[in-house]
């Protein structure tokens, strides 16, 4: 006989039982708790409903926050819950607008579509050992002609194969049939949205700071890179969340900085030096959340696996994600949202919707963004089971089933965000950064006693110390 569980089933019903089962019996667990009115004005001009994929992922965490905040007493009643589809819709393109100054540039002069001898690849090359990976299999210059001359000698799937096998970052164009005949296509299908762990008996140190800022005081480690998980811990911090947010010295990502280091603090850590490890393990320790983008077993390299994130710290919530799923041949393939999109025939179906001769991809990075969002929902849903159960698990996302979620929902019609109203309705006060001054979207999810707003700018990587607050 099935059994049926749920995130607070008591811990003897589930021995012997696997976390893959223990998903997908419970659903994907981002259900709305409160009821969440969207305000839909206004979509993306797409063959995908991406505003509405938008609206309702930045829903899921506007219910589970009202959930938490009603759960454990800090409102006695279910708070209202509203979203304003275009401004989530301007969310997922960026947050921050400069006055004076301009972002860097988003894609290296590489990075982009090639025809191939049958089809279409796109070469991801933003971070120096990618470029240099495909630029080896490639033989060439870094010239983009030269580049295209090359791409033009191969078919799609053997540069896919033979540029990831180098270390680098592809992604041959697929069709929506190509991929669901995939074996890593099938693989993602069969996977929930979300992947939770089973519980373990645990307590927070944690608890609730107000309705206002019910994150407060939550120390959240973040160990995330572009874009998805960055997304989801700009969220939390949004709630009053303590982000720290490690990286190892030198590193950057100048294109998004700015807008994804909202309301954390930034620091450099060296995993490969004993004192800054023993920094990193007192973090680890102390913190409350680790959020993270590892492939699997990539922190065990790193002498952080599993078990030794346990014994340091045993009631730390968890949740991390990937690119291509967690199951099937390529749940360690690197990845980004772009890939995805030309992998499970997002831009191939844009192509053809928009009776264009090349990929047409998503007219913002919606996997990356949804996801973090969606992440940022499961933090909290975790930090709820943990105070009115002490059961605390993990959970596991990724683009590639996000992804899923969009290509199921078709728009016959799109219309332009930047119509009437302006821009310039939707911006707050003025922020002051690093890099100057600049206007910042006001948030589009508004949950009624709950204000979210982040207590510090954006600021530069490696620019804090890596300490905790003290509240």
């Amino acid at each position: 006989m099935n059994k049926s569980y749920s995130l607070f089933t008591d811990q003897a019903d589930l021995e012997g039982i696997t976390d893959l089962a223990y998903s997908k019996q419970i659903g994907n667990a981002l259900s709305l708790d409160a009821p969440v009115n969207i305000i839909a004005n206004g979509v993306f001009d797409s063959c995908f409903a991406v505003s509405a994929l938008a609206a309702s992922s930045i829903g899921a965490v506007g219910s589970a926050m009202a959930s938490l905040v009603q759960s454990t007493g800090l409102c006695p009643n279910l708070p209202r819950v509203h979203v304003d589809q275009r401004l989530a819709s301007l969310w997922f393109a960026q947050s921050i607008y400069p006055l004076g100054w301009s972002l860097p540039p988003i894609w290296d002069s590489l990075a982009g579509d090639y025809q191939t001898k049958d089809g279409w690849i796109k070469l991801h090359t933003n971070l120096a050992h990618h470029r240099e990976a495909s630029l080896r299999v490639l033989g060439c210059a870094a010239n983009r002609d030269k580049v295209e001359t090359a791409v033009l000698r191969w078919k799609s799937d053997d540069l896919e194969s033979e540029i990831v096998s180098r270390g680098g970052v592809a992604a041959a164009m697929r069709s929506r049939q190509d991929w669901e005949c995939h074996p890593q296509g099938s693989a993602v299908a069969s996977e929930p949205l979300v992947m939770w762990s089973k519980p373990r008996v645990a307590n927070l140190r944690f608890s609730p700071g107000s309705h206002q800022r019910p994150l407060e005081g939550l120390r959240v480690l973040d160990l995330t890179r572009v874009l998805a998980g960055p997304v989801a811990t700009r969220t939390l911090a949004g709630f009053g969340a303590d982000v720290l947010r490690i990286d190892p010295p030198g590193w950057d990502e100048p294109f998004v900085v700015p807008d994804i280091t909202l309301g954390k603090r930034c620091a450099y850590l060296d995993l490969e030096c004993l004192e800054d490890r023993q920094v990193f393990e007192m973090l680890l320790k102390n913190a409350d959340v680790l959020v993270h983008g590892y492939r699997p077993g990539a922190l065990d390299s790193l002498g952080y696996g599993q078990a030794t994130r346990q014994s340091l710290s045993t009631n730390l919530i968890e949740v991390r994600l990937n690119a291509y799923g967690w199951t099937g041949p390529w749940a360690n393939r690197r990845g980004f949202d772009s890939l995805v999109q030309m992998s499970c025939g997002i831009a191939d179906a844009g192509m053809h919707w928009a009776e264009s001769k090349k990929p047409t991809p998503l007219p913002v990075q919606a996997l990356d963004h949804a996801t973090g969002y969606l992440m940022a929902a499961a933090v909290i849903r975790l930090i709820t089971i943990a105070l009115n159960r002490g059961q605390v698990g993990s959970a596991s996302l990724s683009l590639a089933r996000t992804s899923e979620l969009l290509i199921n929902h078709r728009q016959s019609t799109g219309r332009e965000l930047n119509a009437e109203p302006r821009l310039t309705d939707f911006l707050e006060e003025v922020e002051v950064t690093p890099w100057g001054n600049a206007n910042r979207l006001r948030p589009a999810l508004n949950i009624q006693g709950t204000a979210m707003e982040w207590s510090a700018s954006a600021n530069d990587l490696g620019s804090s110390a890596a300490h905790w607050l003290k509240y």
